[in-house]
Order: C-alpha cells, then structure tokens, then sequence
C-alpha cells in the first residue's frame, strides 16, 4: 500500500474513534455531573470534523500534477493543517469559557463511575496516538500528524478530567468545581499543542529549510552514479508526502551536453528509485573547472 492510502485509511480510523468517544463522553459528562467530561466531548466533537478535513486534504493531495498545478497539490496538506490547528484552538477557547462559567456556579459532584469512563478513554486516545503518529512519520504527512497530535490533546483533557474529578471525590464538599479546572488547564494544553502543530506546517508552507538529514543522503546516493564527480547546491521543499529537490550536479568539464544531459537522466532516476516520496527532480549541470 503506498503511502497516500495508508494515510487516508488512518484518517478513516480516526473518525470512526472520534464519533465514538465524542458520544460515550457526552452521555458520561451528562449523567455523571462531569463538565470536564463534556469539555473532552466537544473537543472530540471538533475532532471528527477536523479529521474529516484532513480526509479531503489527502484525498485533494493524491492528484496527479497537472498543468496548473505542475508540482502536484501537495499544498492542501499545511493549508488543512492550518484549518485543524483553527478546530484546535476553538476547542480550547470554549472549554476555558465553559469551564470558568462552571467554576463560578455551584453544582454537584462528578459520579464515581466517571473514574472508569475516563480511564478507558485515556487509553484508547493514547493508543489512537500511537497508531497515527506512526503513520504520520511513515508517510510523511504534516495534516496527519496535525490529526494524531488531536488524539494526544484529548488523552491530556481526558488525564486532567481524570485528577479533576477524583480530587473533587476524594476531598468532597467544596471541591465540587476541581473537574471544571481541569477542564481550564487541559484547554492550555490543546492551545500549546496547536502551536506545535502549527509551525512546522508553516515551515512547509514558506519552503523553510528543514531537510539536512535528506540533502546528506541525496548528495551520498549522487556520488554512486558514475560520471556525477560531486554535488554542490541542493535545495528541497516539501507538498504534502512528497520531497521536490534542485541539485547541482558537478561533471567532467570535457564531456559533451548530450553526456551531460544523459548523466543528469540517470541521477534523477538514481534518485526517485533510491529515495523514498521523492518527487519532481531538477538536476543543473556543473563543469568541474
């Protein structure tokens, strides 16, 4: 399964588990007398839609390049990005709201058997985490990387929600409102977290120079092509799972151009055969004088 498909059935997996948790925490936030339990519903909530978008975005990304687009419409994934990190920051400016509300009205106290609710919820988040950040570094993917860092935001409300709502048990009478600042807290994660998410997505978006670990391995794999004596410029940008590189390739002065142009036909193949989500080659011609 190449990469762009692995991708999109993560993202699959991860709406299904969204609209799941979004419905299991509601009725438990509901019943239980737990806003910290309905604030992690609202954020799964945003969830399902922000993987629904990141759905579209690696859907829109697998378009082959065409003349308007010549570099493919990897694009879409840091602009899908940007959008999920908006549901991110959303989430977490209503929880802050919601939950100083609460803080300021009295209520009752969580039910015990949220206790319970929440530690399942906690580990199937964490687990969701692991299974898409995986991906996410396997195929390359800022959107989907976006995506797995929303199941670690909700594992962290969830863990919040979890102290929030056993301290409020364990001391009773007066500490009613712990669960609602829990709540408070974990919406200050979700908002760090959406900074984390945010800037390497900008990187890639304004073709930052990121990719030292890759350009060493472009200039090492351009050396095994006989007649490539040595490399000196190499530049790379990145649309959605794929690597664009320029590379200046030093040749022998005395060569002809029809060698040289074969030369540079040879390394571009070398390349994208050797490299994994290495896209558009161009290879510029160096004499070695």
């Amino acid at each position: 399964m190449d990469n762009e498909q692995t991708a999109i059935k993560t993202t699959y997996f991860s709406i299904v588990g969204n609209a799941s948790l979004a419905l299991i925490k509601g009725l438990a936030g509901f019943f239980g007398n737990s806003f910290a339990l309905i604030a992690d519903a609202i954020e799964s909530t945003t969830d399902i839609f922000s993987s629904v978008l990141v759905l579209f975005g690696l859907k829109y990304a697998v378009r082959p390049a065409d003349e308007n687009h010549p570099y493919g419409h990897g694009k879409i994934e840091p602009l899908i990005t940007f959008i999920v990190v908006a549901f991110l920051v959303t989430s977490a400016t209503i929880i802050a709201y919601e939950s100083i509300q609460n803080i300021k009205t009295p209520h009752e106290t969580p039910e015990p058997w949220t206790l319970l609710i929440l530690g399942g919820i906690i580990l199937w988040k964490e687990i969701s985490f692991q299974i898409v950040i995986k991906k996410s570094k396997e195929t390359n993917s800022s959107s989907l990387k976006a995506d797995a860092w929303h199941h670690r935001s909700d594992a962290i409300t969830s863990v919040m929600a979890f102290i929030g709502i056993s301290i409020a048990l364990i001391f009773g009478e007066g500490y009613e409102t712990a669960d609602d600042w829990a709540a408070l807290f974990a919406s200050g994660f979700i908002l760090y977290n959406s900074y984390l998410i945010f800037r390497p997505a900008l990187g890639e978006i304004m073709d930052e120079h990121l990719y030292d670990d890759l350009i060493n391995i472009i200039r090492e794999k351009s050396l095994t092509v006989e007649g490539i004596l040595g490399t000196e410029k190499c530049f790379i940008r990145k649309a959605g799972m794929k690597y664009h590189v320029d590379l200046h390739a030093i040749v022998n002065a005395e060569i002809t151009v029809k060698e040289g142009h074969d030369l540079s036909h040879q390394l571009k193949d070398t390349l994208r055969k050797e490299i994994p989500n290495i896209g558009h080659v161009l290879i510029h011609i160096e004499p070695n004088d």
